[in-house]
């Protein structure tokens, strides 16, 4: 996995070979900053089962729409899922579920923003890019 940052937070946590991946990464210095290293004990220890819920800053990017829904994919509680419609329909756009599934597939920050509680109308986990 890897984290990048901007002096405004997390710019993104992205697995190897997912399908939206950095342009561009910067390598910096080299070393470590203390928001990269919390972020890679979090993501640690919400790996292990010991975290729920990430308290990490993240950097300002994306359009006002999808901002809207990542922020409402942090507000999906652990063990629970969302259905994209159920997004659409949240956020006051009820045909707009297949901008959330844009949205959610946009999601720069791996894991930290769940889009991985997302599931289709049936249920079913689909169009995951992580």
């Amino acid at each position: 996995m890897m984290i990048a940052q901007r002096r405004d937070g997390l710019l993104g946590s992205w697995f190897l070979y997912q399908r939206h991946f950095p342009v561009e990464a910067d390598s910096g210095s080299g070393r470590p900053t203390d928001l990269l290293t919390e972020a890679a004990s979090q993501i640690q220890a919400y790996l292990a089962g010991e975290l729920s819920d990430f308290d990490l800053p993240l950097a300002q990017q994306g359009t006002a729409f999808q901002r809207a829904v990542w922020e409402y994919l942090r507000s999906i509680p652990y063990g629970q899922s969302a259905s994209y419609g159920q997004i659409a329909r949240a956020l006051g756009r009820p045909s707009a579920a297949r901008a959330v599934g844009l949205a959610v597939g946009r999601n720069p920050w791996a894991l930290i923003v769940p889009c991985h509680r997302v599931i289709g109308s049936n249920g079913a986990l689909t169009g995951y890019a992580g």
